[in-house]
C-alpha cells in the first residue's frame, strides 16, 4: 500500500528532539518493513521549507536556508515524491468547492487532490480530524503514533 506522509508527520521526523520523533519513526521503519511505500508531494517540501526556515518565535526550527536544504535533502531520499500534474488544480478546486473548504484547510485539500489524482488512499497525519471531511472520497487519515 501507498501512504501519503503529510508535512506534521515529517516535521516531527526531522527533529530530533520532538517528543513523537521515535514513535514517528517506528511506524516508519515498520511500514516499510511490511513493504508499504511512503510517499511525499512538492506540497509537503514546500510547507517543510516554510516552517524550517521560519523563526523559532513564530513556530518555525528557525533554520537557514542552507541547513533546511540539507534536512530537505535527507526528505527527498527518504521518501519518493509524487511529481505535480495540471489535474490536480482541477481536483483541487472540486475538492474546495464540494466540501466548503476555506482558509489553511485549502493545502489539505491540494494534498487529498494530489492523492486522488495518484491513486493514493491513506495518508499519515497528526490532523487526522483535518482529513475525515475526504472519507466520502475515500480517503483515509491515520494518526502514525497509534499504529
Amino acid at each position: 500500500m501507498i501512504y501519503l506522509v503529510d508535512t506534521n508527520v515529517l516535521l516531527r521526523l526531522a527533529d530530533r528532539t520532538h517528543p513523537l520523533h521515535p514513535s514517528i519513526r517506528a511506524t516508519m521503519q515498520k511500514l516499510r518493513h511490511d513493504g508499504h511505500r511512503l510517499q511525499i508531494t512538492p506540497q509537503n517540501c514546500v510547507e517543510f521549507w516554510n516552517v524550517a526556515t521560519r523563526p523559532s518565535n513564530r513556530n518555525g526550527f528557525g533554520l537557514s536556508p542552507n541547513s533546511a536544504h540539507q534536512l530537505l535533502r535527507l526528505i527527498e531520499r527518504l521518501f519518493s515524491l509524487l511529481p505535480d500534474m495540471p489535474t490536480i488544480y482541477t481536483e483541487w478546486r472540486r475538492l474546495v468547492l464540494t466540501f466548503n473548504v476555506s482558509g489553511v484547510q485549502v493545502h489539505d485539500a491540494r494534498l487529498v487532490a494530489a492523492m486522488k489524482e495518484h491513486g493514493v488512499t491513506h495518508i499519515l497525519t497528526l490532523d487526522t480530524t483535518d482529513f475525515m471531511r475526504y472519507g466520502s472520497e475515500g480517503i483515509v487519515a491515520i494518526d502514525p503514533t497509534r499504529m
